[in-house]
């Protein structure tokens, strides 16, 4: 059984009226769309302003004699000022509130030919929200004005996934953007990718604090910046991208810094300051290291992200600076909270968006994509093309991505270990010896870490027997005399081993790729965690268990 055809729309003064009977000779769109050869509009709903109560009523009776099965209901709708977008969309939004759609027996068209402008633009958001279920409708007088020609009518489906050149333009809009959040670079790590993904559709559809949590060098102040780019790209910022690494504030400098001063607040303060978070004002603030803020600047910055509005040191007037924050962390800020360092308040209103950053030891795969872009920007910056050599770079990756590189730095380390390999290539070539040398100095920059992680199945020096220590150490600290002496030896033995990588690692992600590092290169699904949180449960252990006992 079809679906009974209902408009809704609103009478037009001009384009509907005329009351002789040369109202004939002229197109009505209103008297045009229930003349539409093969369309039948069964019911039309009329919108009208009281004033123009007897033109309604005459373009009644004129539809009966076009249509008569048309039926027509005037509907008035009393308006102070038409041109009022509030006022005309506030009294459009309570009829459709109050009228009982029935979308299963009928279907629904807005007309949006009559009407003020405003009128036209608070019908197309009805639908577009979806409160009007239905689609719009568009009719258009005919090339030449002939009596008995009734135009056309154009349906309009506001549904975007039912156009598949806009839906593709979207898709590909998004690759792009996360593309350039990437900097191109073509990362494989699943994790990474997805994270990146969500990243780029928060970017652009909030306002709200973000907060990046990782290792030192994970590419925060990077992504940030990034972000803060993309949203320029899209209209949604005009101010400047400010910078600031809580770290490096310290003691009374570090409220002036963020909030500004007045004059003479303070020994050393001889002029008014504006302090960052105004300079900030329509732009993005990136505050790194957040967790290094002093409770009181903490307090303070809690007050200006819910209000938009500060107190500069010294000053008895608040001002305002609205800009959106992204913070950045190397620390646990759930622990911190819990030790009384952080402000829970402060931690509840920046944490709605957090994203953990990996370090580069948990994206080996990412490591070449990372190479190849360094090489050639590196090169550009020097005005320089430089390659690797095949064997001088499957060398590179070779050790870049095994347990022996800790990668502490992350991308920093990364970034460095590119620039000198391009620096110092002959005739722009990267190759053996040279990457030999690199290796070397890196071995050589790590060598306190290595030693102190005592990684299973190297042996350096004395460091292999100090991870043995700090594993049974760890064992000792675990376990009471008579569990261990209920341990048969076999079983004793291989924990300490793993222990040893524990005590080491930063994360039990971090371990687990390092337990398994030889396994997991065969595997398209990675769940090195997982198979080490099953080992530990064998003996009762938790990783949080393990970091207390650190």
């Amino acid at each position: 059984m079809s679906k009974k055809n209902v408009v809704i729309g609103y009478l037009g003064s001009q384009l509907d009226g005329g009351l002789g009977a040369g109202r004939w000779e002229k197109w009505r769109p209103t008297i045009s769309l229930v003349s539409q050869p093969d369309v039948v509009v069964h019911r039309l709903e009329l919108f009208h302003a009281p004033q123009h109560l007897t033109l309604a009523a005459l373009l009644r009776s004129d539809i009966a004699t076009v249509s008569p099965e048309t039926e027509v209901h005037l509907i008035p709708m009393p308006h102070e000022d038409p041109w009022d977008f509030g006022e005309v969309y506030a009294t459009l939004y309570d009829w459709v509130r109050g009228y009982r759609f029935d979308p299963a027996h009928e279907q629904y068209w807005a007309h949006i030919t009559t009407g003020t402008h405003v009128a036209q633009i608070c019908m197309f958001l009805m639908v577009e929200a979806r409160f009007i279920p239905g689609v719009l409708l568009q009719t258009s007088p005919p090339r030449k004005q002939r009596a008995g020609d009734a135009g056309s009518m154009t349906l309009i489906d506001l549904d975007l996934s039912r156009y598949d050149g806009i839906a593709q333009r979207f898709r590909a809009e998004q690759h792009d953007a996360v593309a350039f959040l990437k900097s191109g670079i073509a990362t494989r790590n699943r994790r990474f990718n997805a994270l990146i993904e969500e990243i780029e559709r928060v970017a652009v559809h909030s306002r709200a604090p973000i907060l990046l949590a990782g290792p030192t060098g994970a590419g925060k102040s990077f992504l940030a910046r990034r972000m803060y780019e993309l949203k320029q790209t899209r209209h949604q910022l005009e101010g400047a991208f400010v910078e600031v690494n809580c770290a490096t504030l310290r003691g009374d400098g570090a409220a002036s810094t963020l909030f500004g001063h007045k004059k003479g607040s303070f020994t050393g303060a001889m002029a008014d300051r504006a302090g960052l978070l105004r300079t900030a004002d329509g732009g993005l603030l990136f505050l790194d290291e957040i967790g290094e803020l002093g409770l009181d600047e903490q307090a303070m910055l809690l007050k200006a992200i819910e209000e938009k509005r500060f107190l500069p040191v010294g000053a008895d007037r608040e001002v305002a600076s609205d800009f959106q924050l992204i913070a950045g962390t190397n620390r646990d800020l759930r622990a911190e909270v819990a030790a009384g360092r952080f402000r829970d308040d402060l931690f509840a209103r920046i944490n709605l968006w957090t994203y953990s950053l990996p370090g580069l030891r948990d994206r080996p795969e990412d490591i070449e994509p990372n190479v190849d872009h360094l090489v050639q920007q590196v090169g550009r910056e020097s005005g320089r093309a430089v390659r690797f050599n095949a064997e001088a770079k499957a060398r590179y990756l070779g050790f870049a991505q095994s347990p022996r590189a800790p990668w502490s730095g992350n991308f920093r380390d990364l970034s460095a270990s590119v620039t000198r390999l391009v620096t110092l290539a002959e005739g722009g070539r990267i190759g053996l010896p040279l990457v030999e040398a690199e290796i070397a100095r890196l071995e050589w920059l790590w060598e306190r870490e290595t030693a102190g992680r005592g990684r299973a199945g190297i042996g350096v020096g004395h460091g292999a027997g100090e991870g043995e220590a700090a594993g049974e150490a760890l064992l000792a600290a675990l376990f009471d005399p008579p569990a261990l002496e209920a341990m048969d030896l076999f079983d004793r033995l291989q924990l300490v081993a793993v222990l040893r990588v524990c005590a080491a690692a930063s994360s039990l992600s971090d371990a687990g790729r390092q337990l398994f590092h030889a396994s997991r290169q065969a595997r398209s699904v990675l769940n090195d965690a997982d198979r080490l949180r099953k080992y530990l449960l064998k003996f009762e252990l938790s990783w949080d268990r393990i970091a207390a006992a650190r």
